[in-house]
């Protein structure tokens, strides 16, 4: 009699893990088209819950119990995408992310404090310029400081507003224009200098000056009036135009060149052209820089180191983010959370936040997102197994409530 009864329970727990399996498989099936969705497994394990005869060798397993499988590790295909903003990853690597909480009176996001980690890439901008996924997470990096142009270190959801202002190129070329006047005192040298405006890499701006002085009638000297052992003689031909300049810098080193000063100092080292200086009755002097100092932004870009680059109508783009990807020692151990997203664990370990291609992490495709791990042609074939195997626990289950009823009968 108890034997019967415990292959009905064993049965029962039968049915039960298939149930579970049908779960697994179903979500499965069901996320097949999910971006960044990674497909789970589920894991049969027998029990032995009567020990009664353990001592002589002979316990037997009477039950069994399912338990799902995370795959977080697995790779999935990557596909071109109509979103121009979408990423995708190729390696280990997670994006940062966190959710919104509610809205303030003007309609921003109140962003949560939750770290969250996900693969699903699919990011375009709200109306508020933030990028968000499909799933409605927001994607975190380094964004780069506007009053100083620098990147910043710590992870902040990145938003990228239509009223980002352009910051100046790098200013890499001065030029002069202008006359000397050929009457000047020997020796003499010019009281007011010849200025401009330059720009370092991050859009900060330096003024520039170079003071002239008299050698001869055909040679003046140009040094930098901040570092006058940065110095050029020029020298001038019979039209007054400029024939040669011989450049030096504070460490000795000289260079010759037909029209250029090789100025070294604040912001950045640069050449000045001085070909647009000639010998005549006044001193009027200008300086200029190839500096772009407007544009006005016309939308974001993405690149596959990670940077988020913003375009303006004048050709150029300039980094407002950096992207980076976070890996862990066990990303299956990561707990799932609605919209592919995890959240980290003991059991994952610590996140590890790196460089794109650095550690494992993967390297970024544009334009592309990550499809689902989803095996259709595997999970509708388990499918039809576990679906064999539910029917044949069904059966145990009536199959053994007639040996009771036989038994009951019988004692009747």
């Amino acid at each position: 009699m108890s034997s019967i009864i415990n292959a009905v329970h064993t049965a029962v727990s039968g049915l039960n893990s298939q149930a579970h399996a049908f779960s697994d498989l179903s979500n499965n099936i069901a996320n097949s088209q999910t971006t960044g969705y990674k497909a789970s497994t589920t894991s049969f394990e027998d029990y032995v819950t009567n020990n009664e005869l353990a001592n002589d060798g002979e316990s037997l397993s009477d039950s069994v119990a399912a338990t799902t499988q995370q795959h977080t590790d697995n790779q999935g295909m990557v596909t071109t995408s109509t979103n121009s903003t979408a990423l995708a990853i190729s390696g280990n690597g997670f994006f940062n992310v966190v959710q919104a909480t509610g809205q303030s009176n003007d309609s921003t996001p109140v962003l949560g404090t939750q770290q969250y980690y996900t693969r699903n890439g699919d990011f375009s901008q709200d109306k508020n310029g933030y990028l968000v996924n499909t799933s409605g997470y927001y994607l975190e990096g380094y964004n780069v400081d506007a009053s100083s142009g620098t990147l910043g270190t710590s992870l902040d959801p990145i938003q990228v507003p239509s009223t980002v202002a352009f910051r100046p190129t790098e200013s890499t070329k001065l030029t002069a224009t202008g006359t000397l006047d050929s009457s000047t005192a020997n020796n003499t040298t010019l009281s007011s200098p010849m200025s401009a405006t330059a720009y370092d890499s991050t859009g900060k701006s330096s003024t520039v000056d170079l003071t002239w002085t008299k050698v001869n009638d055909t040679t003046w000297t140009v040094s930098n009036a901040s570092d006058t052992t940065n110095s050029a003689t020029v020298t001038f031909d019979s039209t007054g135009a400029v024939s040669s300049v011989t450049s030096q810098n504070s460490t000795g080193t000289s260079s010759t060149s037909s029209t250029s000063f090789d100025y070294t100092g604040a912001p950045q080292d640069m050449t000045v052209s001085l070909s647009g200086v000639t010998l005549g009755s006044s001193n009027s002097l200008s300086m200029t820089s190839d500096s772009v100092t407007s544009g006005t932004f016309s939308g974001i870009s993405m690149e596959t180191d990670g940077s988020v680059m913003a375009t303006f109508d004048n050709g150029y783009s300039q980094l407002v983010a950096k992207i980076p990807l976070t890996t862990f020692a066990d990303p299956n151990g990561l707990s799932a959370q609605n919209g592919q997203a995890y959240t980290a664990t003991a059991q994952s370990g610590s996140p590890q936040v790196n460089t794109v291609n650095t550690n494992g992490a993967g390297t970024l495709t544009t334009g592309s997102v990550e499809e689902s791990t989803t095996d259709l042609t595997g999970d509708l074939s388990k499918l039809i197994v576990a679906q064999q195997a539910y029917g044949a626990n069904t059966k145990v289950v009536s199959t053994a409530d007639q040996l009771l009823q036989t038994t009951l009968a019988m004692i009747q």
